[in-house]
């Protein structure tokens, strides 16, 4: 994109240029002429116009009036003016140099005038013959007329709201983050600097500013405070679903490796912990920013100019593999990267779905939002416009969308808000959403005192064999926050090192976006002899004792606890309901206990620490009138019998 900028301001001098020397006997408009041009180059534009308004006034047909006015116009940005005035040039033209074309076409895809735009590219090429060194840039334009012709056509659903006056203010506000629960906003606001901002040539400073949802309204925001705000600007942030960290940009600081680096810090209690640099090998001498976290807790997605890349900034990926220790970066590749600027990812609490800026991809001109899709094959799909009119002729820059996918945040500087940049939301077109996710949510605490535990908390999809989730819960209110993709058979898994693991199973079937979310307290109990545990994710085919592969995540929790507690020695109980005989069950309980055995046994466990009994519909821990109750009572449990 800065390099088509650049090559554009040298051909808005050669129209000028060969424009120049139309024929006219008038000296004034001469000497007229020769003064806006002078004043061009000195960047004098007001009295440019003023120079050319005259020849105008003295002659409305000349045409070189009218570029040099789109040349004034262009040059400070305002392309609907310049578009205008170069199209009245052509219209004056005996015969318009065919760059007028080309540059008139530039100008109108600026604005959003596609059809236009398309038609004087296509002349352009017509009266150069195509013999062109612009061709590479022509026909991007092509495509990108086309697109917005047909994407104007078609638009997609979009209604933003002002977030209000408790949010935004007469300063620009912008870079959203949001929690799973959608209980907090933490996002950026670029305010006046004050006695105490350390950036020299800065006139404003950007700090962080945190909103909570209470019954279902934001309330007044409160600056984040220190340590994570300083005198430094801070920005391009994202908040962990479960809102334990936040990872975000800081630039030009004394201890940082380049221009901006990636910054991390973590929330315990109320308190945010001093912010630290990702340091090598993520940060660089060059520059790292717009950190996004994926679900999974650990991969962070990131924007960088460094080199290895596909053009002039790419999007990156490391992973925390321990707290604060972090990957070398991977670059995403050529589906989603371009020889263009590819910036502001956000990865969606789906963990699949990436939505990121781009003004390489076709699009409506400018920077476009696009999303992709992650395979599991680890490739992405080919990149998808988010259409019009979320996205314009203008740079649109970033989008941050809600763990049920149906409502999307952005800042824009539209009229009607508070002043400068504000941040608003929508309703996300049903065409244009991720997976939805919902989230489980609770306390854990010891179950004899009541104290809260921090402990380690993972979700994994059952059907793809792979973990979606990896948190823990604060060490000191026990609070914990997990998201739950929807369309799938989760495993809820609570690790301890002083408590047998807890798991719970979650099977959500449909894909909706109207799941409540789970509240769950979750009380750890200490392993004592005669203390029972259920295993909630073994699983069988109807009237068969042969365990499915679903079944071995959980059972590798068991064996790893196993090897961690060697004294440790169990039972393992088979139960059903009270449907049929009870030598019916009694055999069945006990042939898929035995197949919990046969298993812990082939992953090392030795026997004598292992008993199994078939205890058919005995002891059943719900009402066996219900199917659900039914459920419950078809289980696997261990027993301790020594510690």
């Amino acid at each position: 994109m800065r390099h088509r900028l650049f090559t554009c301001i040298l051909l808005i001098f050669a129209v000028s240029m060969t424009a120049w020397g139309q024929e006219t006997a008038n000296k004034k408009i001469l000497k007229l002429r020769d003064k806006a041009k002078d004043a061009i180059a000195e960047k004098s534009y007001d009295k440019a116009t003023q120079y050319l308004q005259k020849i105008m006034a003295i002659d409305p047909t000349y045409p070189d009036a009218y570029i040099m006015q789109g040349d004034v116009y262009n040059f400070t940005l305002k392309s609907e003016a310049a578009a205008d005035n170069y199209n009245k040039a052509i219209t004056l033209s005996k015969d318009p140099k065919p760059i007028l074309y080309f540059i008139t076409a530039e100008e109108e895809l600026k604005c959003g005038r596609y059809e236009s735009a398309y038609n004087h590219y296509t002349t352009y090429l017509d009266k150069s013959y195509g013999n062109t060194s612009l061709l590479q840039e022509v026909e991007k334009g092509m495509k990108t007329s086309k697109f917005g012709m047909e994407a104007v056509k078609h638009p997609v659903n979009f209604d933003p709201q002002n977030m209000g006056a408790n949010i935004n203010s007469e300063w620009d506000e912008y870079l959203a983050a949001l929690t799973a629960d959608e209980s907090e906003l933490i996002y950026t606001v670029r305010r006046p600097r004050d006695e105490k901002t350390i950036c020299l040539f800065c006139v404003t400073e950007e700090d962080f500013y945190a909103s909570n949802k209470v019954d279902g309204l934001w309330q007044p925001r409160e600056a984040l405070g220190s340590p994570v705000n300083s005198h430094y600007n801070e920005g391009a942030q994202c908040i962990s679903p479960d809102g334990k960290y936040l990872f975000y940009t800081m630039c030009n600081t004394e201890s940082g490796y380049g221009s901006c680096d990636l910054y991390w810090s973590k929330r315990i209690g109320n308190r945010w912990s001093r912010p630290r640099n990702f340091g090598p090998p993520v940060n660089t001498e060059h520059w790292e920013s717009q950190p996004s976290i994926a679900p999974d807790g650990k991969t962070i997605y990131f924007a960088s100019n460094r080199p290895g890349g596909h053009g002039g900034v790419d999007l990156w990926k490391t992973e925390m593999i321990a707290e604060g220790v972090f990957s070398v970066p991977e670059n995403l590749g050529s589906v989603i990267n371009t020889k263009e600027d590819d910036t502001a990812p956000f990865i969606h609490t789906d963990g699949r779905t990436l939505y990121f800026a781009s003004d390489g991809h076709v699009g409506m001109g400018g920077k476009d939002l696009f999303y992709a899709t992650l395979l599991n094959s680890g490739s992405w799909t080919e990149p998808k416009n988010l259409g019009y009119p979320i996205n314009t002729a203008a740079d649109e820059i970033n989008i941050l969308i809600n763990a049920a996918g149906n409502t999307a945040y952005f800042s824009s500087d539209k009229d009607g808000g508070y002043g400068g940049l504000d941040l608003y939301y929508f309703t996300l077109d049903e065409q244009i959403r991720p997976t939805p996710v919902t989230y489980i949510k609770g306390h854990i605490t010891d179950a004899a005192t009541n104290e809260p535990l921090e402990a380690a908390i993972e979700l994994f999809d059952l059907n793809e064999n792979k973990t979606i989730t990896s948190t823990t819960s604060d060490p000191i209110t026990g609070e914990f926050l997990a998201c739950i993709l929807t369309g799938t058979n989760v495993l809820l898994n609570v690790n301890h090192p002083y408590y047998p693991f807890y798991s719970e199973n979650f099977q959500l079937e449909k894909s909706s976006t109207e799941l409540e979310p789970f509240i769950k307290d979750i009380a750890l109990r200490r392993a004592e002899v005669g203390a029972s545990f259920i295993l909630r994710n073994i699983f069988f085919d109807f009237d068969k004792s042969d365990l499915k592969t679903e079944s071995y995540v959980e059972l590798n929790k068991l064996v790893d606890y196993l090897n961690k507690n060697q004294t440790v020695t169990i039972e393992i109980g088979g139960y059903t309901d009270n449907q049929g005989s009870d030598e019916y069950n009694k055999n069945l309980s006990l042939n898929r206990a035995k197949s919990v055995y046969n298993y812990l046994i082939s992953k090392g466990i030795k026997a004598d620490r292992l008993s199994y009994v078939g205890y058919g519909k005995e002891k059943p821990v719900a009402p066996n009138d219900t199917e659900e109750g039914r459920a419950a009572n078809r289980r696997t449990e261990f027993t301790i019998k020594s510690y």
